[in-house]
């Protein structure tokens, strides 16, 4: 990990296919047809069966091309005619989501803000990492991510905790790696506290991958980007067995990456299977595993000159600090998970799940950081934990090899329907132990040289010394048992009530002198809302949340080094409206407001060290609007608007006051949109555009990036050869090659510039067999 990183990460504590979309058309269907006996697993199996194959065969056959039915067949039986009329779905709005702890319940019903990236979205966009993905949601921001390194998010201005916040299939993993989207069907953003089975994580949200399941489905994929990246995958799944009782999904991929900044090229190598087993038609079992290896260089920040200043640098591709003998960041994940589900009757049903998912980083780098030891920092001029005002900066050898870190995650839930008197209830009961264990070695960080921002590169010798042995780091225990209970109280009113005990049991370890801290902690956090229903179409509610999360570890350089804060609370108000337009434009609106404890580095008298300390309040207040759908047949879109003022109150220090908290845009938004060419069967034309208002870039609010816009431009060709579908991709990313700083972000006290990406040209082409 980036060394200044080291000591932060050991803080931490801790079904679905792919839908068919089928153009505006009413056909009537009226044949004779032989009916063999078959058992099938269930009615609703039989009736959208039957219905996609009515469909298929008429949009296939010209009228007239039918053969005569053979009205004398044995065992035949004459339909009446059929009806079928189907609206064109949207392949960039979703209806459902698992990750707020209600297991796939309409968005529209679920009292929280909710954002779902679907498969067709990522694939137009051609997204490669989790930051291609959120960029969708204006709410979400890159906050410390390196090119060449595990990335870090914000959602509402608060970072996402790499150790509990990211999930897939609902199940924790160990955040730092980049999850591969290759096998992925969706990626859901909950935004806020609103998840009763989130226990302790920290306030901004949750970000939950959802695995593709078993299909029949084949399809390769190729492509190439301007800088030279190519990338190929393969898409196979099939469903067999006397009733298509078993299924596979099997992803892989392989991509030669070529960044944008010099000497970060890399590599990646990624596979995957889900398998299924309808054992009954009350219980189904599903299984995933995938690994994916990372290797490449990563590339450091730009820190504040003299603690004040951005750099005017307007170039891209620069590497801070490379050095020839700089290994790359290697990162191999593997994140495996189960599921059983069971059906006891029509109302209630149960699922067991269990995941594990561990990294292991050999992290290496040459390391451009503050400047203590540069001729024009050493008289004092300038802190040590900044640039130097003329640009000079010192270049470290960072080599922290084996950084190992595993969750496990193992939950049972029961959801059922029942009633009392006029009371209809929805209940959900649950139990969950999770684990987190970190290994880590006591790293080299060693300075070696000083450059400048703006001169050539300087090659400098390696330190001799080497790591010590890995040794724990942290271990961390959570066991939790929740409940909610949605009640619907006539057809207009439904009050949710419930919430989550947890006990937080963690040992941590120092890697200065060996001692042990420990945190027992136990606390009930609730979880209450009341929804309004005038229509079916529109849910207006409002919801109170109470989370706990982990403090920080104080920095390095704190007089209260390495120390872990107690864990906090933090707090959710939010009122929201959810509003589908004719069936076809899903629209939503939210008014929150977070609170935490806040923690900072409160200087001492003398301004020459500081110690780290949880005081005052940390608030975020924010409105969010988004809409997701198609607005005509041909006119899809996507869109995310989000306005928050981020203060620090009570603290006790004025500097830290009366501003913006670091990194937090006060606007933000986000606009995607899909055009059907009129004429061109096919053809669709696609483009979006994003916006940031001007962020802080230091906590004393002393200096700003300013704010930016950035366009993008695309288009998808769906064709077929050789009678197999084809689509052709083609995007331009910041089609006007802006020069802007993507992250302004805070790490252990430290803050960082990263520029975004230049003007990048994709191409790829999917072709199902």
């Amino acid at each position: 990990m980036y060394p200044r990183e080291h000591a932060s990460q050991l803080r931490n504590g801790f079904r679905q296919g792919r839908v068919a979309s089928f153009p505006s058309r009413t056909m009537t269907v009226n044949r004779t047809t032989a009916l063999p006996a078959r058992r099938r697993r269930t009615k609703v199996g039989l009736g959208v069966g039957l219905g996609i194959t009515l469909f298929a065969a008429q949009a296939a056959a010209a009228p007239g091309d039918a053969p005569a039915p053979d009205a004398g067949a044995a065992g035949s039986a004459t339909l009446p005619a059929i009806t079928v009329s189907g609206e064109r779905g949207s392949t960039l709005r979703a209806r459902e989501a698992s990750v707020a702890g209600l297991d796939d319940a309409p968005l529209r019903d679920t009292p929280a803000s909710v954002n779902v990236i679907t498969r067709a979205l990522i694939d137009d966009q051609q997204a490669k990492r989790l930051s291609d993905v959120v960029r969708n949601d204006a709410s979400v921001v890159n906050d410390y991510a390196p090119v060449g390194y595990f990335e870090g998010f914000a959602i509402r201005g608060f970072p996402v905790d790499l150790a509990s916040a990211i999930r897939i299939d609902g199940l924790t993993v160990s955040g730092e790696q980049n999850v591969p989207l290759e096998n992925k069907e969706r990626v859901e953003i909950l935004k806020g506290l609103a998840g009763i089975d989130s226990g302790v994580v920290a306030p901004g949200g949750v970000i939950n991958f959802v695995t593709k399941r078993s299909a029949n489905v084949a399809s390769v994929t190729g492509g190439v980007d301007s800088r030279g990246s190519t990338s190929a995958a393969v898409d196979l799944g099939r469903r067999f067995g006397p009733d298509n009782q078993f299924g596979f999904r099997i992803n892989a991929a392989k991509e030669n990456m070529h960044s944008y900044i010099d000497g970060t090229n890399g590599r990646r190598t990624f596979g995957s299977i889900a398998a299924d087993w309808d054992i009954s038609p009350r219980a189904s079992l599903q299984l995933n595993a995938e690994f994916q290896q990372w290797i490449q260089r990563s590339a450091p920040g730009y820190q504040l000159l003299g603690g004040t200043v951005v750099p005017s640098v307007k170039t891209t591709s620069k590497a801070l600090g490379t050095q020839p003998w700089a290994k790359p960041v290697t990162t191999d994940a593997l994140n495996l998970n189960a599921r059983f589900d069971y059906q006891f009757n029509d109302d209630w049903k149960a699922y067991l799940a269990a995941g594990r998912s561990r990294t292991m980083i050999d992290d290496n780098s040459a390391f451009a950081y503050g400047c203590s030891y540069a001729a024009s920092c050493t008289a004092g001029a300038t802190s040590p934990f900044f640039f130097g005002a003329n640009g000079d900066y010192d270049v470290y050898d960072f080599r922290s090899p084996g950084e190992y870190r595993r969750n496990d995650d193992l939950r049972a839930v029961a959801t059922g329907k029942f009633a009392t008197g006029p009371l209809r209830h929805e209940l959900t009961l649950g139990v969950s132990v999770q684990r987190r264990v970190v290994h880590m070695a006591d790293a080299v960080y060693d300075y070696v040289g000083s450059e400048n921002v703006y001169g050539p590169d300087v090659t400098f010798s390696p330190s001799p010394n080497s790591p010590g042995p890995s040794y724990p780091r942290l271990d961390a225990w959570q066991y939790g048992v929740f409940g909610l209970d949605r009640i619907s109280i006539g057809e207009h009113w439904q009050v949710l009530a419930g919430g989550k005990e947890v006990l937080l049991r963690q040992r941590s370890w120092s890697s200065l002198d060996g001692d042990t801290t420990r945190t027992d902690r136990s606390v009930f956090l609730p979880q209450v809302a009341l929804v309004y229903k005038p229509v079916n179409v529109l849910s207006l509610y409002a919801s109170y949340s109470k989370a706990l999360s982990l403090g920080d570890q104080a920095p390095v350089r704190a007089t209260n080094a390495y120390a872990f804060l107690p864990p906090v609370e933090s707090h959710q108000f939010e009122v929201g409206a959810k509003y589908d337009w004719l069936d076809r434009l899903s629209l939503t609106a939210a008014v929150f407001s977070i609170s935490k404890p806040f923690q900072f580095a409160d200087p001492d008298p003398s301004g020459t060290s500081y110690t780290f300390v949880q005081r005052g309040t940390q608030r975020h207040q924010g409105i969010e609007l988004g809409a997701a759908g198609r607005l005509t047949g041909r006119l899809g879109l996507t869109a995310s608007v989000a306005a928050i003022r981020a203060r620090a109150v009570d603290s006790g220090s004025p500097t830290y006051e009366g501003h913006q908290i670091i990194n937090v845009p006060a606007l933000r938004a986000s606009l995607y949109a899909d055009y059907a060419v009129p004429g061109v069967a096919g053809l669709n034309v696609l483009g979006g555009v994003e916006y940031s208002a001007a962020r802080n870039a230091n906590e004393e609010g002393t200096a700003r990036v300013p704010s930016w816009f950035v366009f993008n431009l695309g288009a998808r060709y769906t064709t077929k050869i050789g009678g197999h579908r084809t689509v052709l991709r083609v995007s331009v990313d910041n089609l006007f090659n802006k020069f802007y700083w993507r992250d302004a972000g805070e790490q252990q006290g430290d803050a960082y510039l990263f520029p975004g990406a230049p003007r990048t040209a994709r191409v790829s082409l999917t072709y199902d067999f």
